[in-house]
């Protein structure tokens, strides 16, 4: 009841006001007019943002501004109706065309052509094809290389190239001058590399294929790429290189093949690994030549450069490339020709050189890599971590134009035990040298070689005369002795004489030969002697050997062995330090294994010898002076067989680094195998003291007092001869 009586009140008092105003609703009173009220001009406005506001009779209405729409969807609304928000314009198809991108704006949108149109206006209106071709004339450029034509197709143009050049399948790119010859085999010596002429034949045809604007699905870039690859293992996987000459011309090939290849492949970091190579080719396709840096890795090398380096000053032929091939077993074909490496010595000594990393090539499409605007940074591995040591220095080097290592236009910026950096002013192919320093052989140690070997040759000297004139012990025995002498004093004499003399190298690999030849007559005539003993117990009658044997097994098995090596590998007689074989090419074992052989031999009849020994001392009726005799020659043998051999224990690694004890060793065990033989086989034997004494006391008595004593005693001494003669040959039998 309450509210209804609240409810007419209201309405009285709207009819009351209505009695008592003259102008309706949107009407204001002037005087006594009615006026209309403009609400556009109230602040603020009735429409709220983004809109505009429209006013009319009594009222007004809202529309949104362009570029905005409203929520609902209303074209005329007044402020009670909603907001206005932005409409997004590249919902439309047409907005822009299909020539170009839209990009929405609060309350607008832009269009960007796409590449190869243009548009005078960046809002409404549609992008058309811009002729490149006719702009690069008109602004003087040559966008096409000098024998290149342009032709302008819809939203781009195309570089059409003349017979020799090409743009690598890029039809914008400037054309490039090719240079198919360079895989020819007839634009260098002939490759004597098995697979290399596949190799050339392949690059070839991809070559010409480019030069004559021919397209092949088979020669891609990717796929030219993995055919490389494949042909290049199979010429390393058999083994080392024979030649320099070898080595350059496939090194050469492999880089030509990637500056023909790189520009080709789809990807922009390619990377490539196989069992002999691996490879990393960075390309940069762009119209301008890109700048920023260069970083290609891999576990064994590192390439620090820019891409600026990698273009260089000449014309941009549209695209950058730069590439790192990293070698994994080049460096034992390449671990030669250090001649050209000088400016090394250290306190007067020149060192020795070998390969201390993998071989790895560098390739850039800069047209002159021998003169770069910066130097690159190169780090290699060390093939072997090495300590600390004054003498062992790493140096950097590259294979030059001769086939040799140099290291001009290459530094050392710094090593350690692991890796090495070296900062180059050219490409070729690296890699990281280790320079050795000999130790210098210490007063103590070069008399001690000097006076022991000198022992040695005047004990061997006294044991030759022996053999030769001493008639009481002429036999077969006696005349391998003799000869295993003169090899042993041949040796001792050549290796202190020579083995130091490295200069000239004809003459150091001729006493690198004599060394080989006479020790292994040592040891061959020592291998004799084992035979000759074992025959002695084994055959009763009839146990020496006819000396053309001896002869022909003493002498003409070494020669043979020393002919044959000289044939295979003559330039391992002879290194840098001394005049021996070569630790590095497998030549040393032309020694290690014969006298390897020979001592299992000996060892053999050594045991063979002392069990037959053993069984007829315990016969019924031994001949116990003949067996003795024998067991002396056999302990004796074996002695001179253990000296020698460990002898040569250390000599192994004599010519190698090792402490210097190992030269001591060697040297005092290399003389006393010359006094050993003397002892053993000269003064032990009584016959031979015997004819020392004999010979003595000629020289010491004199003339007179020798011809009474010789005419008083020789009615007495009539009957010697016989008894004498009965007694050499006994033991000449022996």
């Amino acid at each position: 009841m309450g509210s209804g009586k609240e409810l007419l009140i209201l309405c009285l008092l709207c009819m009351l006001q209505e009695c008592l105003s003259a102008c309706r609703l949107g009407f204001n009173t002037q005087g006594s007019e009615c006026v209309d009220t403009n609400e556009c001009e109230d602040d603020p406005g009735p429409c709220g943002k983004r809109t505009q506001c429209f006013n009319t009779v009594g009222s007004y209405y809202c529309q949104c501004q362009s570029g905005f729409i409203h929520v609902r969807g209303l074209v005329n609304f007044t402020g009670t109706d909603g907001q206005c928000q932005d409409h997004n314009e590249c919902f439309s198809e047409d907005a822009c065309g299909h020539n170009a991108y839209c990009n929405n704006l609060i309350g607008s949108y832009k269009c960007t052509c796409h590449s190869g149109y243009t548009n005078t206006s960046s809002v409404g209106g549609h992008c058309i094809d811009m002729n490149e071709c006719k702009e690069a004339e008109m602004n003087r450029e040559d966008i096409c290389g000098v024998k290149g034509s342009c032709k302008n197709v819809n939203g781009s143009y195309w570089c059409k190239c003349q017979e020799g050049f090409t743009n690598y399948g890029n039809k914008r790119n400037p054309c490039s001058e090719l240079s198919c010859d360079s895989f020819s085999a007839g634009s260098g010596p002939a490759p004597s590399l098995g697979g290399l002429a596949d190799i050339l034949s392949m690059m070839r045809n991809s070559c010409l294929a480019l030069s004559h604007q021919l397209t092949d699905a088979e020669t891609t870039g990717d796929v030219l790429l993995e055919k490389l690859f494949t042909a290049t293992d199979a010429i390393l996987s058999p083994g080392d290189l024979t030649s320099s000459e070898d080595v350059s011309r496939l090194l050469g090939v492999m880089e030509d093949s990637i500056m023909l290849i790189g520009p080709q492949l789809k990807d922009n970091f390619t990377r490539i690994e196989t069992i002999e190579t691996d490879g990393e080719i960075a390309v940069q396709r762009e119209k301008t030549p890109p700048t920023g840096p260069v970083h290609l890795t891999n576990k064994n090398a590192t390439l620090d450069t820019d891409w600026a380096t990698a273009v260089g000053t000449g014309s941009y032929p549209g695209f950058a490339l730069a590439a790192l091939l990293t070698y994994k077993n080049l460096e034992k074909s390449m671990n030669r020709s250090f001649e050209e490496l000088t400016g090394h010595e250290k306190d007067g000594v020149d060192p020795s050189f070998k390969i201390s990393s993998r071989v790895v090539s560098v390739v850039v499409s800069n047209p002159s890599p021998q003169n770069l605007s910066y130097p690159v940074n190169i780090t290699l591995k060390h093939l072997e971590d090495a300590e600390e040591s004054s003498r062992v220095s790493y140096v950097c080097a590259y294979w030059n134009e001769r086939g040799a290592w140099s290291t001009a236009g290459c530094y050392q910026q710094y090593s350690n035990a692991t890796h090495t950096v070296c900062t180059c002013e050219h490409l070729s192919s690296f890699a990281v040298l280790m320079a050795l320093y000999p130790i210098k052989h210490t007063f103590g140690l070069l008399l001690l070689t000097k006076i022991g070997l000198t022992i040695s040759l005047l004990c061997l000297i006294l044991c030759i005369l022996t053999f030769k004139f001493c008639h009481s012990i002429k036999g077969t025995r006696t005349t391998i002795h003799l000869h295993l002498c003169i090899c042993l004093f041949m040796a001792d004499l050549i290796f202190l004489a020579g083995i130091s003399q490295t200069k000239p190298v004809g003459g150091c690999r001729f006493v690198a030969a004599m060394l080989h030849f006479f020790f292994l007559g040592v040891f061959t005539w020592m291998l004799l002697e084992g035979v000759q003993l074992y025959r002695m117990v084994v055959l009763v009658f009839n146990a020496t050997i006819r000396p053309l044997y001896l002869f022909l097994t003493g002498y003409g098995t070494p020669l043979v062995i020393v002919i044959i090596s000289a044939i295979i590998r003559l330039k391992g007689y002879g290194t840098d330090e001394h005049c021996w074989l070569s630790l590095n090419d497998g030549l040393i074992w032309s020694f290690f294994g014969p006298v390897c052989f020979i001592i299992i031999l000996n060892v053999f009849f050594f045991i063979v010898t002392v069990w037959k020994l053993a069984q007829k001392f315990t016969s019924l009726n031994p001949d116990l002076s003949k067996l003795h005799k024998i067991k002396a020659f056999t302990v004796t043998a074996i002695a001179q067989m253990c000296i020698l051999g460990l002898m040569w224990v250390f000599g192994a690694f004599l010519f190698q680094e090792g402490p210097v004890a190992v030269a001591y060793i060697f040297t005092i065990l290399n003389s006393l195998l010359g006094a050993l033989i003397f002892v053993m086989h000269c003064l032990l034997s009584k016959q031979v003291r015997d004819e020392y004494a004999h010979f003595l006391s000629c020289i010491c008595t004199p003339q007179k007092k020798r011809y009474s004593d010789f005419s008083s005693t020789n009615p007495s001494s009539s009957q010697s001869p016989g008894s004498q003669s009965g007694q050499h040959t006994g033991e000449s039998q022996i």
